[in-house]
């Protein structure tokens, strides 16, 4: 059955991969291992942008759409429409051409009921909302209205014509919605989370509702283990932790995983400070040597994770600038200095970061396992650039670019594990990385974004600033 789904107006490149993964997560395509292939079907009311908060979506039961609406953070609500229309004559005439038998059940005397006025690219008065309630009057309500807490939710949602100069998505003609919530978003826990009353932050934080969405991708669920190795200050091991999954995590810092800034003021105490579940273990461990044993595998539903690439913060591994060299040879610290020691570390590029993320995923994933990461794109005549990381062992199924400024953003990699990991397939991604560092990240010889972001360039160029200024900018892409 088609339903209306209508999404918050932010982050415009998340909202469907998010609600994919989501889909994916519920069965919505059977309990086939293989489904990442399968995607939903969508299409766009009439006259409206792809960008438009509106789409239609098909969805094979009412309960999976209540689920939906209940888990996504971006879904503002999903609606079996009664009837749309360019003006309320429109409207009345395709409500009254919806089936009785969809109707009548929820219509009755015994019902209770409450209609809601909601409008995209203007605001509407109370007593413009009341007129448009008003104007309903051919739909045959029997019930009483209750609302605090009704039986049904009816919501009338209205777009006005408007071309680009006011920020949002043009819509070139006026559209009226009428239809029965099947289920709404609850985004009432996202204050809860906000950085700002975190116990424990750091630098590069990851913001509350970005770490819910990565948590979605993942498809972070009760009986999951979610692994991040760059744990920091746990904020995404925080969000997989809400949706019931089990949580590990490993930082090459070990006063980040030890204690913090005290035994009040550390990942713990975050997890505490929510009432969550504990993580089964906080590891002090480098991604360029990964402390498991040989032939372990397979160990980890899903790992999220937000690569260092050198804005906030760089990537360090263990070694030390002298022992990397071949200054001094390798040594072992003794006893009596273990308590307090603090192993060197060396400069940790993201071209080997990338690599050693994407051989430990393929490891220690199961089948049909997640990986989740941000991946940073220098942005060159107002758009990012399109070629990602592969490996033989991971099929990507969604990016989502988040804009951070002019010069460069970021994008959520979505991939799903679809081969068994063999040195075969080791060797064939060493390769294929050498391909990609040789072809594709020339920008990044340097090892990190910084020098790339803030040093000056020649594009800030009266005709460049003329192209990218010529481009639409809509508000969402932006948040």
């Amino acid at each position: 059955m088609w339903y209306l789904c209508v999404f918050y107006h932010r982050l415009l490149d998340f909202r469907k991969p998010e609600f994919e993964s989501l889909a994916h997560l519920f069965g919505a395509f059977g309990d086939n291992r293989s489904s990442h292939d399968s995607v939903l079907q969508w299409r766009l009311p009439k006259d409206h942008h792809p960008n438009s908060p509106f789409h239609f979506v098909h969805l094979p039961s009412e309960e999976l759409a209540r689920k939906l609406a209940n888990r996504s953070i971006l879904v503002k609500g999903i609606y079996e429409l009664w009837g749309e229309g360019n003006d309320y004559e429109e409207l009345e005439e395709a409500v009254k051409s919806y089936p009785d038998e969809r109707k009548l059940p929820y219509l009755g005397s015994e019902t209770t009921f409450k209609i809601t006025v909601d409008s995209f690219g203007k605001v509407l008065s109370l007593q413009q909302q009341n007129q448009r309630i008003e104007g309903l009057s051919f739909i045959p309500f029997k019930g009483r209205v209750n609302l605090k807490n009704p039986d049904h939710n009816f919501w009338l949602m209205e777009t006005d014509a408007h071309e680009t100069n006011n920020g949002l998505p043009p819509v070139v003609q006026r559209r009226i919605f009428f239809g029965r919530e099947v289920g709404g978003a609850d985004r009432k826990f996202i204050p809860m989370y906000q950085l700002k009353t975190r116990n424990y932050l750091g630098p590069t934080s990851m913001d509350a509702e970005m770490a819910f969405l990565m948590a979605n991708q993942a498809q972070a669920a009760p009986g999951k283990l979610v692994y991040d190795p760059f744990v920091g200050t746990g904020s995404i091991l925080v969000s997989a932790a809400h949706f019931g999954a089990m949580t590990m995590g490993a930082d090459i810092d070990i006063r980040v995983v030890l204690d913090g800034r005290g035994p009040d003021c550390n990942v713990w105490s975050n997890f505490k400070q929510y009432g969550l579940p504990m993580p089964v273990g906080l590891l002090r461990a480098d991604n360029n040597l990964p402390p498991w044993r040989p032939g372990l595998k397979e160990v980890f539903d899903a790992i999220i994770c937000d690569p260092p690439y050198g804005v906030r913060a760089g990537g360090r591994k263990s070694g030390g600038r002298k022992l990397l060299k071949g200054i001094i040879g390798p040594y072992t610290v003794p006893d009596d200095k273990r308590a307090d020691h603090i192993p060197s570390t060396a400069a940790y590029t993201l071209v080997e970061c990338v690599h050693d993320l994407l051989d430990l995923a393929a490891r220690m994933l199961v089948m049909n396992g997640r990986l989740v990461f941000f991946y940073p794109v220098l942005r060159e005549d107002g758009s990012a650039e399109n070629h990602f990381p592969e490996h033989p062992c991971f099929k990507l199924v969604a990016t989502s670019e988040q804009m951070l400024s002019s010069r460069y953003s970021r994008v959520l990699l979505t991939m799903v594990k679809t081969s068994l990991y063999t040195e075969e397939l080791a060797l064939a991604a060493k390769i294929k990385h050498l391909e990609f560092k040789e072809n594709h990240l020339k920008w990044l010889e340097d090892g990190t974004l910084h020098s790339s972001v803030f040093s000056p360039s020649d594009a800030e160029s009266g005709d460049s600033k003329v192209s990218r200024e010529s481009k639409p900018k809509y508000r969402g892409k932006y948040v």
